[in-house]
């Protein structure tokens, strides 16, 4: 008698899966996320200390590079509100472990229309096309 093929151990709905990589994308973007805001609020907090030393930071970023990196922060912000939702019904929602891969294919959508809607005008305006 053939042996009955196994069984995947428990607790590896994730593993290896669209799962997977939705739960690493979350936790990188949530951490680029922290380190954004750490920054922000240092730099922010120059304008008491000294705004000319405010103003020379902030001069700083008007450039295309801090543009792009603008863009990705937004990605990543847009990425991680929406699979934040995802997760809340995943773990909220009693069918939600059953339609938690439909529903990262949803978030990746949003994703998708929110960021070519604001795209063109931000790359417009970093790289001077926009007022």
């Amino acid at each position: 008698m053939p042996a009955a093929p196994a069984k995947a151990p428990a607790g590896t709905l994730y593993r290896g899966r669209e799962g997977m990589w939705s739960w690493v994308a979350h936790r990188v973007t949530g951490v680029a996320i922290f380190f954004f805001l750490l920054v922000h609020v240092l730099d922010t907090s120059l304008v008491r200390v000294s705004p000319e030393a405010y103003n020379e930071v902030i001069a700083t970023y008007k450039n295309p590079v801090m543009g792009l990196g603008e863009a990705g922060l937004v990605a990543a912000i847009v990425f991680h509100a929406f699979n934040g939702i995802r997760i809340v019904l995943v773990d909220f929602w009693s069918k939600g472990t059953k339609y938690q891969r439909v529903m990262l294919w949803v978030v990746l959508g949003l994703f998708v229309v929110t960021m070519a809607g604001f795209l063109p005008r931000h790359l417009m305006h970093v790289f001077g096309g926009g007022e």
